[in-house]
């Protein structure tokens, strides 16, 4: 996995050194070891970044394991400069050694932390990395996402994911080098903010050159100083003023355009540090009861994305899987995924930037209400939402889903407040993208209204939600879920509603006509032609539903129980592509047809 892509795609170095592949592992199950030298024995070798869980790591072991132990040889000189040791994530805790020395400890699942390991490297060049995990399965007070805590995935929960599962690598760079890099469109004024965060020997005269291109062409060349080794800036771009000229500089879905970059870090004439990245001129907004994209209405089109994969769990197989899941999404027709329960790799945020994908991020959930839970969650969320600022693809950031780790919404005043309090947090730390508080039911603070509706019968959502006055209809007399939709003191204020959990339709097709009842699913079909029926009624129900500002189905491939994809968990399509794409867009079949140049026999 990613033995030749760079991990962090918008901030690459031209060298570094991939650790992926073969580390020694072992289990500590009682919690006997404490420091790299009382492991006495390495019993496993496993293949990292694959957890131990997973068939691709080697071992494949799903029992219960809250301490693990990693522990691999490489090779790097020490140089003038520093050398960084970077973790793309490792579930839950951890705490790592070079050479018998402690770099670093880190707490959180899904998000990046890094080490200065200079000080500790061997001049003969060969070095030893000792990596330390602890990953309790019984613990709800922490951001798990799907991960079950029991030992069999039941119901809609899945295998855990323990130790380290992103990319492990190195990279060295000078004393004073580039740390963090920000872009903020503007679309309004068609600028690009960009915020550069130096670190190291920051001295007088440290200045950094941002060059920007759209194509070949040389859209900036700005030279800035920096102060306190920070820089912030607004680059202006040229408007064209016309919309098809306007929209070869816009990113959307249907025309995904990336503006390369390159930033230097310069003292004088001398080069400190140079990265490769880019950005998106795009802008996301609401404007009364619909979402916006680049100043315009636009309709939602998602699909519910877990993430995982049944080899390898929540790491992809490689980077061509995940550039193949964007595909398959944009083949069935949808213009978004909402990445459910994950923070995902920044390899699939990448290719969902360069395709043209939407995405929504959501905070995996922690399943007990305490101080201890809302501190861990506001600490990684604030790492997500600092390490995927800058993609465009991502379009809103979801905090909790369904009152999850906050199950007293109703009757709690702090489980309120802990809801309100991260969407402002969120809101805080980045005020271009839209934010929901609460996802699918007993919402509060949120710039969106998600409903979850699980509903198998066509014709009862569309009595539901196309009725003559359908907002006040649903808000005084529905319950989809069985829920309230809004908390009290929190009335619908005319933001936009997106039902975002429907569908959930199982179908195996390996299994009909009697499909195996271990799978599940919110509703079931038994053959090829009942399915495409129910996914293209319901489809056609909620497309045509003026209350929608759009739409996320259930789900984008079965995973483990659960049967109800619109792909099997390998990939393979349950339905031909463009059928699906066709009922995705409500197009009709005739309609279709003269899409694909074909004879459809009518005059």
């Amino acid at each position: 996995m990613n033995q030749f892509e760079y991990p962090r795609p918008q901030l690459v170095r031209d060298q570094w050194q991939n650790l992926n592949g073969t580390w020694q592992f072992c289990f500590d199950d009682e919690g006997h070891y404490t420091l790299p030298s009382d492991v006495k024995e390495w019993t496993h070798e496993i293949t990292v970044p694959f957890a131990p869980e997973t068939a691709m790591s080697g071992i494949e072991d799903t029992g219960f394991h809250r301490f693990v132990w990693y522990q691999r040889e490489f090779e790097v000189m020490p140089m003038d400069g520093r050398t960084i040791m970077h973790f793309g994530a490792v579930d839950y805790s951890a705490r790592v050694w070079v050479n018998g020395q402690l770099v670093v400890e880190h707490e959180g699942g899904h998000t990046p932390f890094s080490a200065d390991i200079s000080g500790t490297l061997n001049a003969d060049g060969k070095q030893v990395v000792t990596v330390w995990v602890e990953d309790d399965p019984a613990d709800l007070a922490k951001p798990r996402g799907k991960q079950d805590w029991l030992l069999d995935a039941h119901s809609i929960w899945y295998p855990r994911t323990t130790g380290i599962w992103q990319t492990v690598w190195i990279e060295q760079v000078s004393q004073t080098y580039i740390q963090k890099l920000r872009w903020t469109p503007v679309f309004e004024t068609y600028e690009i903010g960009c915020e550069v965060f130096a670190t190291g020997d920051i001295q007088e005269e440290l200045f950094v050159e941002v060059k920007i291109w759209h194509g070949d062409q040389l859209l900036a060349d700005d030279y800035y100083k920096l102060l306190g080794g920070e820089a912030n800036r607004k680059i202006a771009l040229s408007d064209p003023g016309i919309d098809d000229s306007r929209n070869e500089i816009l990113w959307s879905p249907e025309r995904p355009t990336l503006l390369d970059a390159e930033v230097t870090l310069r003292a004088g004439d001398v080069v400190l540090d140079r990265i490769r990245s880019y950005t998106a001129l795009r802008s996301v907004s609401i404007n009364r009861d619909r979402f916006m994209l680049n100043g315009r209405p636009y309709q939602l089109r998602l699909v519910l994305d877990q993430g995982y994969w049944p080899e390898s769990f929540m790491t992809a197989p490689s980077d061509a899987h995940l550039k193949r899941d964007v595909e398959l999404a944009k083949l069935m027709g949808f213009n978004g995924v909402r990445k459910h329960q994950k923070i995902e790799d920044p390899r699939f945020l990448y290719w969902a930037d360069k395709l043209g994908l939407m995405v929504w991020e959501e905070m995996p959930s922690a399943y007990r209400f305490s101080p201890r839970a809302i501190t861990r969650m506001v600490k990684e969320w604030t790492e997500a939402i600092e390490r995927d600022y800058s993609h465009p693809c991502i379009i809103v950031w979801v905090a909790f889903n369904e009152s999850w780790g906050v199950p007293n919404l109703t009757l709690t005043q702090a489980h309120r407040n802990a809801v309100e309090a991260l969407y402002h947090l969120t809101r805080t730390l980045d005020s271009t993208r839209p934010v929901i508080g609460n996802d699918g039911w007993e919402a509060s603070a949120t710039d969106i209204l998600g409903i979850h509706d699980y509903d198998s019968d066509p014709e009862k959502v569309l009595a539901r939600y196309a009725v003559t006055d359908p907002v006040r209809t649903l808000f005084d007399q529905r319950r989809p879920g069985g829920r309230i939709l809004t908390l009290d003191g929190f009335p619908h204020r005319g933001q936009p509603i997106v039902l975002t959990e429907f569908g959930g339709i199982a179908y195996d097709p390996k299994q009909t006509p009697n499909p195996d009842e271990t799978t599940w699913g919110y509703s079931r079909a038994h053959t090829a032609e009942s399915y495409l029926k129910q996914y293209r009624r319901l489809l056609q129900v909620v497309n045509e539903t003026f209350m929608f500002s759009g739409f996320c189905y259930t789900q984008f491939t079965d995973t483990f129980q659960e049967a109800n994809g619109l792909l099997n968990a390998d990939r393979s399509p349950k339905l031909p592509l463009d059928v699906i794409s066709a009922a995705t867009r409500n197009i009709p079949l005739f309609q279709r047809a003269l899409e694909e140049g074909k004879d459809t026999g009518t005059p």
